[in-house]
């Protein structure tokens, strides 16, 4: 007698796959400016001298908010729900965390803030971007090798299908594919 049990997997959320970033910090820099985040903490803005390798000038984009972030994932039962309407590929999928409260801007006299979105994409993780949404509003990318095992990614299109057949060619049989569009 065979006995099939159903044994439910519980798959991870993009915060816990991103556990591993805890305690990391990336850098990017852009013409004068260097970008950087500190997982889960912060990230800043800055202008490094060569010659002295000081930090001559410098914001904080934002600190990272817990709550804010809860409350902007909070309507979201996945990472699919999302989709960067900037990427080159406007059906990238990512997962957001929210920094606030940094560096009151001149301009708005308001604390800068940053999106940052974590995307699939390998080998390693770091800063692919930052651009300036509305004056003092950041979005920051983070390309992450740790989203590519979320379960979105086994939500893919199919754009073609295969036909297989089984056709004979002198005394040894084998399988012949056919690709073709569905």
């Amino acid at each position: 007698m065979i006995v099939e049990t159903e044994e439910r997997v519980k798959l991870k959320t993009p915060d816990e796959l991103l556990e591993v970033l805890k305690g990391s910090c990336f850098v990017r820099q852009e013409g004068w400016w260097s970008y950087e985040l500190c997982y889960q903490n912060k990230i800043r803005q800055f202008h490094v001298e060569d010659e002295k390798e000081k930090v001559v000038q410098e914001f904080i984009l934002g600190v990272y908010d817990e709550e804010a972030t809860a409350a902007f994932n909070q309507n979201l039962s996945d990472i699919s729900t999302l989709k960067d309407p900037r990427s080159k590929d406007a059906s990238q999928r990512y997962h957001a965390h929210q920094y606030t409260n940094g560096t009151i801007c001149d301009l708005t006299n308001e604390p800068r803030e940053t999106e940052v979105r974590f995307v699939c994409s390998g080998p390693g993780a770091m800063i692919s971007s930052i651009i300036e949404l509305s004056t003092c509003k950041y979005a920051l990318t983070v390309q992450s090798p740790m989203l590519c095992k979320h379960s979105f990614r086994l939500h893919l299109t199919v754009q073609g299908a295969m036909k297989c057949q089984s056709s004979c060619y002198g005394e040894k049989s084998s399988l012949r594919c056919l690709a073709s569009l569905v």
